[in-house]
């Protein structure tokens, strides 16, 4: 099952440092089966509020992208960001193929209050 990792990257002034992750960041996450799928995109706000960047990065699995993460060549760049950029950064499992929401549905259903 795909597994995703995403970014939601503030504004940020323009340094040196952040053109040197952007430059290796790549070849930290495709030995890990990663890709690209998003980033430096304009994104449209539909609702609320969503300022920034988004970065959504693709993994053949959830094992893959905590690999990538953890991963020493990753370990070793991420400062270059996370001291120029403030941001919130998850990794999420995708749904699998034929996904069927009825379960989650029923789930939330059976949660609510009788009546």
């Amino acid at each position: 099952m795909p597994a995703y990792a995403i970014a939601h990257l503030q504004e940020a002034a323009p340094h040196p440092e952040i053109a040197e992750y952007i430059e290796r960041l790549p070849a930290t996450f495709e030995e890990h089966g990663g890709r690209f799928l998003v980033h430096a995109t304009p994104h449209e706000v539909k609702e609320g509020s969503w300022p920034g960047h988004v970065v959504v990065i693709g993994f053949p699995g959830i094992a893959e992208a905590r690999a990538w993460w953890d991963s020493p060549a990753y370990r070793e760049i991420a400062p270059l960001r996370s001291r120029h950029i403030e941001g919130d950064i998850i990794l999420v499992d995708g749904v699998p193929e034929g996904y069927d929401p009825a379960a989650t549905v029923k789930a939330f259903r059976d949660a609510l209050p009788p009546g």
